[in-house]
Order: structure tokens, then sequence, then C-alpha cells
């Protein structure tokens, strides 16, 4: 990659610097800066809507096997490049080498996916009503979309955005976190290397304040695709709705993951130690609540407290390490937080709750367990986004999906348990998007839809075929031969 980071915007098919820059700093070692990216100004933001306005009239017409080669190319080069690239994104977001590397790898399946879905948007005839005139049901693309992507999964959700953005023919303004500029400007690289007309694809890295404001409440964008907060999402819902924009809001989440009193225990434990702390617990289908049953409560929390003080902390880029660092010092200083407020809220701390002083500084904090605590309890009742998980003792099943349901949010859910009727039971019952059974809550396939209920998520859904919903309109046409 060429490109350097003083000049990481992308507006019309060109590098540019930006108003200013800021650090980007390794969580893993913070005497670290791994660069100083540009920060887009009010007016180069304006001047990449006006690009994408010009330019998606172009690439809405371009031919489905050119659209084709090029998400092909993008999803190739990610694949191909997934250590390299893994490696970046691990040393600038804090996770393991190979939850970077998997995060790489997976961007280019959706792309690679979004490739193929070009090539099978098809139309639908249907018989009219009155005689001798004909219907076809098409899609045309949506326009110009704003996408806004969070800095837990950096490549993966911009990707699962920007892919069949372009496929279905619209023009993308994107905007990354800050805090992940790097992995940004990597891929944003990977596409202005394809032959898209200029515009077509834009990269305005910057902040909330500025750039993000401007963005959503723009009547020059169709549509703003966004993932974040809940208390983003709501601005961004209130300011598209006035403008009569269209938008898609993937936002907060506290999933639980019941134990059931006949689940298998290396199971439940490893399901566990997945949803809960991989990631660091930096990810919106992470598992905070656990709903555990009397049955099995007390040998389930022996033998995950066991396996939690077994789990190697450390740099994200070294051999072994299973959780690397939380994001920034503000995160740190969040999720130490809500460990004073656990404890004075009468939650027993079983394990963790600590920052940790490893060999480099950086913003380490050792995976965290309570126990007896109650659903109604803030901290089971907000999204904390750390490596904290808290234990909730249910009686039986219909305890268990009341406690589950019993929560602002929805987007996903899980059991252990080796009852068919209890799986399903639960699966019909749960008031989430997305249900697993005997798997971690983290986890989902690209071709398949994503998203929650509640306050989870907001308009059409994301990934799969579903996709099209949001990327495009439909047109009926009524033609009388």
């Amino acid at each position: 990659m060429n490109v350097k980071p003083e000049q990481a915007l992308y507006i019309g098919g060109k590098w540019q610097q930006g108003q200013d820059a800021l650090a980007n700093i390794n969580p893993s070692d913070i005497s670290e800066v791994i660069g100083h990216f540009a920060q887009a100004s009010v007016s180069q933001t304006q001047a990449a809507i006006e690009a994408a306005r010009a330019a998606q009239p172009a690439w809405a017409a371009t031919l489905p096997e050119h659209k084709q080669r090029v998400l092909q190319a993008i999803g190739d080069e990610l694949i191909a490049r997934c250590d390299e690239l893994g490696t970046l994104l691990s040393r600038e977001e804090g996770k393991p080498f190979a939850e970077g590397r998997g995060e790489i790898y997976r961007a280019g399946q959706f792309f690679q996916y979004y490739a193929a879905e070009v090539l099978r948007l098809m139309g639908e005839t249907a018989a009219s009503v009155r005689p001798g005139v004909e219907v076809e049901v098409t899609r045309e693309p949506l326009g110009v979309v704003g996408i806004i992507s969070p800095w837990n999964f950096p490549t993966a959700t911009a990707a699962w955005k920007i892919a069949p953005a372009l496929a279905f023919g619209n023009a993308v303004i994107w905007k990354p976190a800050n805090l992940t500029p790097a992995s940004a400007v990597a891929l944003a690289d990977i596409i202005a290397r394809q032959d898209l007309p200029a515009g077509t694809f834009n990269l305005v890295l910057g902040s909330g304040r500025e750039v993000g404001e401007l963005l959503i409440n723009s009547r020059q964008l169709d549509g703003i695709s966004f993932t974040g907060s809940v208390d983003t999402g709501r601005r961004i819902a209130a300011a598209t709705a006035g403008n009569l924009v269209r938008c898609q809001l993937e936002m907060g989440s506290k999933n639980a993951l019941v134990v059931a009193d006949d689940a298998d225990l290396q199971t439940a434990v490893d399901a566990t130690i997945a949803g809960a702390f991989s990631g660091t617990g930096q990810k919106c289908t992470a598992s905070s609540r656990l709903v555990v049953m009397d049955g099995i409560h007390d040998a389930f929390v022996e033998a995950l407290i066991k396996r939690m003080q077994g789990l190697k902390v450390g740099h994200a880029l070294e051999e072994g390490v299973f959780m690397g660092p939380v994001v920034d010092d503000k995160q740190l200083n969040a999720n130490l937080d809500w460990v004073t407020r656990a404890k004075a809220a009468g939650a027993e701390l079983a394990t963790g709750g600590d920052r940790l002083n490893l060999t480099h500084e950086g913003y380490y904090m050792s995976p965290t367990l309570f126990l007896n605590t109650r659903n109604d309890w803030e901290m089971n009742q907000e999204e904390l986004f750390a490596p904290i998980s808290s234990v909730i003792r249910v009686t039986d099943l219909d305890d268990a999906i009341a406690t589950v349901n019993d929560t602002r949010f929805g987007l996903t859910a899980g059991i252990c348990t080796r009852s068919l009727k209890a799986s399903h039971e639960f699966k019909r019952r749960a008031q989430t998007g997305c249900v697993m059974v005997n798997l971690p809550t983290a986890g989902t396939d690209y071709h398949v839809p994503f998203g929650g209920r509640k306050e989870s998520s907001f308009g059409p859904r994301e990934q799969g075929t579903y996709a099209k919903d949001f990327y495009t309109i439909v047109k009926t046409t009524y033609l009388k031969p």
C-alpha cells in the first residue's frame, strides 16, 4: 500500500490530506504510534457527497459482469493479504492475531458473496388483473449511501455494508471509526485500485461532530447504514426521518446465554468463553448475561471460573494470547467503573475485575465474572462492551426465557441444552433476531440475515440476500404491448 497515513482521505477518485490528523495508538503497547491519520473537514465531506452523486448513475449503469469482477477482486485481495492486514487490524484494535486475521478473511468473503449476488439480482413477472396488461417487478439502486461503521469490527462490519451497496449499484461515502483508521485506509486502498467511476466510493475519516453530523443530516443522501450505540442510532433515525432518508441501524445489545440443567458442561463452558470473552467482550453479540438453572449452577460456575483463570491475556500479536487489551483508556476506565458499580449493587466478584500490568504497557484487564446478580440490576440491563459477564440464577425454562426477554434489547440469545423440545421452545419464545443452540451467542454467517429486535436494530436486515431490501428500491412496471 503506497497511501501515506496523512493522506488518508479518498474523495472523488483521489487521495488527499485532511484539515488535521490524529495519532493512532496501539492499545497493546501504548508507546507505539501506528501513524497519524487525516481528519476530513466539513467541506471535504460535502465534496465526497457531491462526488458520489455525480458518479452513481454511471456505476448503476455499469454492466453486471464488470461489477462482479470489481467485487471479486476486492474479496480475493483481502483473503490473499489476510495475514498482513490481520496483523495491522490487531495492532490498532487489540484483538488477538487469529481474530484479526479471521476478520479480514471474513471481509473478503463478504465481497466474494456479493460479487456473485450481482449476477443473481433477478426481476419478477406477474399476471395483471386487467386483460392485455403485463407486470414486471424490478429493483434499482437506492442511490448514494452513507456508511458509518464501528471500531470493534473495523473491516468486517464495513465490508458487509460496502459490498452490497456497491453490488446493487449505489455510490458510497464511508465514515469509519477514528479508533481504527489504519484498517479503514487499507480497505479503501484496495477498493480505490478497482475500475470504479471516480466518486463511486469515498472515504472520509473524521469526528462524529463534524463528518457524522453532516452525513446524517444531508438531504443529498438516499440512505444511512449505521452500527454503533443506541443514543447515536436514535439521533440518526430522527435526522433521517425529517429528511425522508432511509436508515438502517444496528445498535446495542444485552445478550443472554441460558445454561439448562441438562446441558453438556463442556459445551456450555466453551460457548461462554467464546461468547463472553473473545474480542475482549467488545462485541454486540457478546454473552454478558449467563442465565443458569439451579441444577447445574454450582458445577457450571466452578468449571467456568477454572477456565477463565487459565485464559492468557496479553499483546494482540503474542503467541497463545486468548484476550488482548480493550481498545483505549476511555473504554478501560468505563469497564473498571462497571466493576465498582457491580460490587456496590451487591454482586459477588468471582474472578477478575482488575487492570493488569503486563510486559507491554497497554489497556489490559482480566476477564471478569460476577455471581448472585439480579436481572433488573443496571449491570444486567445496560450494554457494557467489556470482558465482564454475570450469572443470573433461575429455576426452570420458563423462568430462563422470561429473564432472557426482560431487556430493552433483542439481538442474540442462546441456550445450551440436550433437549430438542427445550431448544425449539426457546427458539420460538426468545425475543431476539438471532438464536443460538449449543453455540456461542457471538458468531454469525455472511450469507444469512443478521439483526435484532427492540432497541437492538431498526430498519431492514443486513447480510445475505436480505441486504437488497435496504440497498435497492422496488419498481413495478405495467406494460400493454
